[in-house]
C-alpha cells in the first residue's frame, strides 16, 4: 500500500496510508465529530480548502450511494455535485463496503474526483493537538508523489465566489418569490425551500439584486471568511432598508452580522459535529444542532436594533441573529442538517409563512 504523510504547519507529522487520489494537496486541517454522513460531508461546499479529519473511527464502511435526481434535478442523496474538502483522514478506512443503496466504495470516489485521503492515522491525537493549537494549515504528501499542491485556503481566495453558481437558477412556480443568495449552498437547503407556494430564484453570491423582483430573501452557507463578500453585504445592507423578510444560515449569519454593522472573528478550531447544543435566548429552550463553521459573530459588537436569538451552550458563542422590529433573523446551526439533528427544521416553515403571509 502507498504511504502518505499529513504535516502541519508546525510540523508536526501524521504518518498513513493513502486511499483516495494520487495527489498532494493543502488546506486547513479541521475535525468533524459526527458519527454519521460523510457521503453528506464530503459534498457539503462548505468544507472547500479544508482537510477534514473524521473522529468516528470508521470510514467506508457503507460505501457511496448511488445518486438519483429528483424533479429539479437536485441529487437526494448528496449536498452538491461534487466533492469539496481538499482531503480526507480517518483511523481506519474499510476497504469492504456493505449496504443495499450504494454504488462504489468511498475510495473509487475519492479517486474520481481528485481527493487524497490517509488512514491509519492517530485521529485521537491529531484532534487533541488541534484543539490544543488550534486549526492549522496542514500539507497531505502522497509517496512517489511529486506535484506541488494547489493553495486553496480563505486567507487567500474568495471560496465564496468559487462555491457559488454562475447563472441563475429559478425552481418552481409559486406566488411567493424567494431570492436566494448562494455562497455555496448545501441541496437540503433547496429541498426546504422548494415548496408549492414557492418560486425560488437562486442567484450567484454576487448578483445585483436590484434587478430581481422577489418577495423574500434567503442567505445561504459557504465556504471561507465571508469578509471577502464585499458586494454580497453591501446588498444586504441595502436590503435592511425595506421590510422584506430575511434568513441567513452559517455563512448567511455572519453576512447578515456584518452587512448590519456588527463584527466576526475566527474561532480556535471551529464547530464541526451533529451534536451542539443551542440555547433561544428568549424562550430558554434548548436544541441539538449541526454545525459547520470557522467564524462567529462577536456579540458585543451587535447594534442596538438587532439581538442576539441564540447561544451556544458549549462556548456560549453567537448562535443567531434577531431584528427588533423588522421580519429579519439568521441562524449560526443548520437546521437542514442532512445527515444530523432536525430539531430545528420549523425555522423553514417560520420564514415562508411570514413571507407567504407579509
Amino acid at each position: 500500500m502507498t504511504k502518505g504523510v499529513l504535516v502541519l504547519e508546525d510540523s508536526s507529522r501524521f504518518e498513513g496510508v493513502s486511499f483516495g487520489a494520487a495527489r498532494n494537496s493543502i488546506g486547513e486541517v479541521v475535525f468533524n465529530t459526527a458519527m454519521n454522513g460523510y457521503p453528506e460531508g464530503l459534498s457539503d461546499p462548505s468544507f472547500m480548502g479544508q482537510i477534514l479529519l473524521e473522529t468516528y473511527p470508521m470510514i467506508g464502511n457503507y460505501g457511496m450511494p448511488k445518486e438519483t435526481r429528483d424533479a429539479n434535478q437536485i441529487s437526494e442523496e448528496y449536498e452538491s455535485d461534487r466533492i469539496w474538502v481538499q482531503g480526507l483522514i480517518c483511523a481506519d478506512y474499510s476497504t469492504h463496503y456493505s449496504h443495499w443503496d450504494a454504488s462504489s466504495s468511498l475510495a473509487d470516489k475519492l479517486i474520481e474526483n481528485g481527493t487524497p485521503a490517509l488512514s491509519g492515522i492517530d485521529t485521537r491525537a491529531l484532534t487533541k493537538h488541534l484543539r490544543e493549537k488550534g486549526s492549522m494549515k496542514g500539507t497531505i504528501l502522497i509517496e512517489g508523489v511529486t506535484e506541488e499542491p494547489v493553495d486553496e485556503l480563505f486567507e487567500t481566495r474568495n471560496l465564496v465566489a468559487c462555491a457559488s453558481i454562475n447563472e441563475p437558477i429559478i425552481y418552481g412556480s409559486g406566488a411567493t418569490r424567494i431570492a436566494m443568495i448562494d455562497c455555496g449552498v448545501k441541496n437540503n437547503m433547496l429541498r426546504q425551500l422548494i415548496r408549492p407556494e414557492v418560486t425560488l430564484i437562486r442567484l450567484p453570491w454576487d448578483y445585483d439584486l436590484s434587478s430581481v423582483e422577489y418577495d423574500a430573501l434567503f442567505i445561504s452557507n459557504g465556504p471561507g471568511d465571508p469578509t471577502k463578500c464585499g458586494k454580497t453585504i453591501s446588498m444586504i445592507r441595502d436590503c435592511y432598508n425595506d421590510s422584506k423578510p430575511i434568513m441567513g444560515i452559517c455563512m448567511g449569519n455572519q453576512l447578515m452580522a456584518l452587512a448590519a454593522g456588527a463584527n466576526i472573528y475566527k474561532l480556535k478550531y471551529g464547530h464541526r459535529s451533529h451534536n451542539q447544543p443551542v440555547m433561544e435566548c428568549d424562550t430558554k429552550r434548548c436544541f441539538i444542532t449541526s454545525q459547520n463553521h470557522s467564524f462567529a459573530v462577536d456579540n458585543s459588537t451587535i447594534p442596538s436594533d438587532w439581538q442576539c436569538s441564540y447561544i451556544n451552550l458549549n462556548d456560549h458563542t453567537n448562535e443567531g441573529l434577531q431584528h427588533k422590529t423588522k421580519p429579519f433573523f439568521s441562524v449560526q446551526f443548520h437546521p437542514e442538517a442532512c445527515g444530523g439533528p432536525t430539531d430545528t427544521l420549523f425555522l423553514f416553515d417560520q420564514f415562508i409563512h411570514t413571507a407567504v403571509n407579509r
